[in-house]
């Protein structure tokens, strides 16, 4: 049986794949695998999650970057307001006892897997094609967002929500980042999952200060899940290519709504895994 540092790089790469190929969802499935692979409570599998996602998003990030790919102003607003929220989301993860943290996370799962199959079923449409009007528009000569108040104001709501719940939960948020930067904007897909990237490397680092400065973060299990992360995105990455959209949509959807399943069992007391 795998157990110890291969069983955390294992469960890391696994992280990574997921979150090359969908920008999001990484840190939606880090924390469960810890909680079921390695026994941990939620308090302790947070972090540990955070850092392999942080680690993970910052390498994709900077590939985005070089590729031209991240819209980094509107990382940059996401990214600010996240970390202010990251800090909050942490202090009340210590108050929060562990069976209402694991209920909710099995929500947000459930609803994650719910708005996979409903992706899947639009069959890849893109942004600008599935939305009519739009607050956060391209500017055509110029290539870059233009950046309104009513577009500024949202980038910021998201930023808030993505950095509490990156906190309170350890997930990085990108599962709050994609779907909100396909509804406000006309940025294609590709720019949006890049953007999500370096929004949550940034997030990443408030969540991971404060769990740091309470003395909360397993390093022994932090740092080859994050290693296994960081390596297996740049993999993923390829093999993102030559995967089919809403064929990826519907097996994550599937694995994220049996995971929540196991979670909401777990929190209940009626599966010991």
């Amino acid at each position: 049986m795998i157990g110890g540092v291969p069983l955390s790089l294992l469960m890391g790469a696994t992280v990574g794949v997921v979150l090359a190929l969908t920008g999001a969802g990484g840190g939606i499935l880090a924390v469960p695998l810890l909680v079921f692979g390695l026994h941990m409570s939620m308090v302790q599998a947070a972090p540990v999650g955070l850092i392999a996602v942080g680690l993970a998003s910052a390498v994709g990030a900077l590939l985005g970057l070089r590729e031209g790919l991240v819209r980094y102003r509107a990382a940059a607003i996401i990214g600010v307001t996240g970390m202010v929220f990251a800090p909050l989301g942490v202090q009340l993860a210590q108050v929060v006892p562990n069976t209402p943290l694991t209920l909710a996370f099995s929500a947000v799962l459930a609803w994650v897997a719910l708005r996979s199959f409903r992706q899947a079923r639009t069959n890849g449409t893109s942004p600008s094609e599935a939305t009519a009007s739009t607050i956060c528009r391209l500017d055509p000569v110029r290539g870059r967002l233009v950046l309104v108040s009513p577009c500024v104001l949202a980038l910021a709501g998201t930023g808030a929500l993505s950095g509490l719940l990156s906190g309170l939960l350890g997930v990085g948020g990108g599962f709050v980042i994609v779907p909100m930067m396909v509804a406000i904007s006309n940025v294609p897909m590709r720019g949006i999952v890049a953007t999500s990237l370096a929004v949550i490397a940034l997030v990443s680092i408030g969540g991971v200060g404060a769990a740091a400065s309470h003395g909360i973060v397993d390093w022994g299990v932090a740092l080859p899940f994050a290693a296994g992360a960081a390596v297996a995105l740049l993999a993923g990455r390829r093999l993102g290519a030559r995967v089919a959209g809403s064929r990826l949509q519907q097996a994550f959807g599937a694995t994220a709504a049996a995971v929540a399943v196991m979670l909401f069992l777990r929190g209940l007391g009626i599966l010991h895994l």
